[in-house]
């Protein structure tokens, strides 16, 4: 398939084909089935984003012992490798300046 070059904003969970369309933080050159994947992944994290909402109604759990924010936690830095995998040099060059500590896959 060939690659294209897309615009990814994390935050807004949006991945863009025109560069004008909004604001974007990064840039990558993907397949369909990447950006499917990549859209997959904010889907997922959206989902997470939602089970750390009935968290903050307990306050007396520590983040560390939190399942919900384990998840999170891992949905978006396998977003963050993702589009690593798939980013420019620039690209590539900024999420490694983030030091995301990329660890062993996690199963949820």
């Amino acid at each position: 398939m060939e690659k294209r070059k897309y615009y990814v904003s994390v935050q807004s969970k949006c991945i863009m084909f025109n560069q004008g369309d909004a604001a974007y933080e990064l840039e990558i050159y993907a397949t369909e089935d990447e950006v499917e994947k990549l859209r997959g992944l904010f889907n997922d994290w959206e989902r997470a984003e939602e089970h750390t909402f009935f968290r903050t109604h307990y306050p007396g759990i520590p983040y560390h012992h939190d399942m919900e924010n384990d998840e999170y936690d891992f949905v978006l830095k396998e977003i963050y490798q993702t589009i690593s995998d798939i980013g420019t040099e620039e690209t590539k060059n900024f999420i490694a300046s983030m030091d995301l500590q990329m660890g062993a896959p996690k199963e949820f």
